[in-house]
């Protein structure tokens, strides 16, 4: 689908999860929910190197027949609860510099994102080039405007901003939040500053029917039902 570049893409899957025992390989519409990211970033054609960082034996034989390279086994201290993505990204860097690689350009997928597509992956690696940008996020825009939420104080409801309570919602200014799916990277300027960009992300806008946050098995539930219309309204490039 694309040029590739000198990137490599991290599946970041460690084998604990709290709220769905197993979720990074749980079955999701037929395949090992894992298996999306791997796929998508092969079809993409961009990346070097498309690799799994995990702890977990049957995560790691599932990643590599679905394609992926898992050439190291993740360090115990990131493997942890309180290890940040970060501290994983670093630590994937460091080991392929100490096996002779490095990279240009990276994007950090997260394993249950089912969402993420070739496309997306392309369009977003793409800015990040030709932008010359540190970082690029997909993002969603907020359904209702959050200038206008309110809280509840005393038993009562309190607009959070009264100023913007009477105002109409397209006079507000669009706010998004992050999609939770991945996230591309300029390496050196990543490492630089350990991931904390100074200069900020770059947004690529996804829809709010392609993001939904897996954490319980209700949230499994309505991904499906999301996905089943993306798929069937031949949003993703490879079918």
């Amino acid at each position: 689908m694309g040029t590739e570049l000198n990137a490599v893409a991290i599946i970041t899957a460690r084998g604990g999860s709290k709220r769905i025992p197993g979720k990074n390989i749980k079955e999701f519409m037929g395949k090992p929910m894992l298996v999306y990211g791997i796929e998508a970033a092969l079809q993409s054609g961009i990346f070097r190197e498309v690799m799994v960082s995990t702890d977990d034996e049957e995560i790691a034989r599932i990643a590599k027949d679905a394609g992926a390279a898992v050439p190291f086994m993740r360090s115990e201290e990131t493997s942890g609860d309180f290890a940040s993505t970060d501290d994983v990204l670093m630590e994937v860097l460091a080991a392929y510099e100490k096996r002779g690689e490095t990279f240009d350009y990276m994007a950090c997928i997260y394993p249950t994102a089912p969402f993420v597509t070739a496309k997306k992956l392309t369009e977003a690696m793409k800015l990040l080039v030709e932008q010359d940008a540190s970082g690029v996020m997909p993002v969603v825009r907020y359904s209702f405007p959050p200038q206008r939420g309110m809280a509840i104080r005393d038993g009562k409801l309190m607009y959070c901003y009264p100023e913007n309570a009477m105002k109409r919602s397209q006079d507000l200014e669009p706010v998004y939040h992050d999609s939770g799916q991945f996230y591309c990277y300029h390496v050196e300027r990543y490492r630089a500053c350990k991931g904390d960009l100074p200069d900020g992300y770059m947004p690529i806008i996804v829809p709010e029917t392609e993001v939904q946050d897996i954490d319980n098995p209700s949230d499994l539930e309505l991904a499906e039902m999301k996905f089943r219309m993306m798929r069937e309204a031949g949003a993703r490039s490879w079918r």
